[in-house]
């Protein structure tokens, strides 16, 4: 039976990669030389990585502000190092993606500013190998989900209708996001019962 699914959408960070908020913050911490708190505060706690994420400013104004309640500058190779020893890849459902892309058309939506697809290379590497161009931040599409406007300017991006794609992701209000949107959504919890999944709907 051929697959009613044309699109796999995929989640980046708790899917196909690990991502250690802590040690990011840890080595932001030591390049400004202000404390973990501080740190954690300017990032999360302002509410200026969701305004970020969601693309309300942009990537320069979100330094800029960064370095402003940090109380010194934060470059952009300081951002993109501390970011980077966030992300650990997940061989496992890597391999599960390639296996897809097969077949299919597979693509990431990632809730981050456009700093992370623009540096993904750099960033995580597997993923920017895998996945070419179709690394999508939400800020490109001005929400982050689980807004429907995320899902729905991705896959709009991509010429794919929402019921034709399914969407991969850790989180329960995110997975809910997507099928509020009109996907097909499915919650990660390991490569064994994604690939389980994926054979159900045929995509294996």
């Amino acid at each position: 039976m051929t697959s009613s699914i044309k699109l796999v959408l995929f989640d980046m960070e708790g899917v196909l990669s690990h991502y250690d908020r802590a040690a990011r913050t840890q080595r932001l911490a030591q390049l400004t030389g202000k404390s973990p708190e501080a740190v954690r505060h300017a990032i999360w706690e302002s509410g200026l990585e969701a305004r970020a994420d969601a693309g309300e400013i942009t990537d320069d104004a979100y330094l800029r502000e960064l370095g402003d309640m940090l109380g010194c500058a934060v470059s952009r190779d300081d951002w993109l190092t501390a970011r980077h020893a966030s992300i650990t890849p997940d061989a496992e459902t890597l391999a599960l993606a390639a296996q897809v892309a097969n077949r299919h058309s597979i693509a990431v939506l990632t809730n981050n500013c456009r700093l992370v697809t623009d540096y993904i290379g750099y960033l995580n590497p597997p993923v920017a190998q895998l996945f070419g161009a179709h690394v999508y931040p939400s800020a490109a599409f001005g929400a982050a989900k689980p807004a429907a406007q995320a899902y729905l300017g991705c896959v709009r991006q991509l010429g794919v209708d929402a019921n034709a794609t399914l969407f991969i992701d850790d989180s329960d209000a995110n997975v809910t996001g997507a099928i509020d949107a009109g996907l097909h959504a499915y919650k990660f919890t390991s490569a064994d019962a994604l690939s389980k999944e994926l054979e159900r709907f045929n995509l294996l």
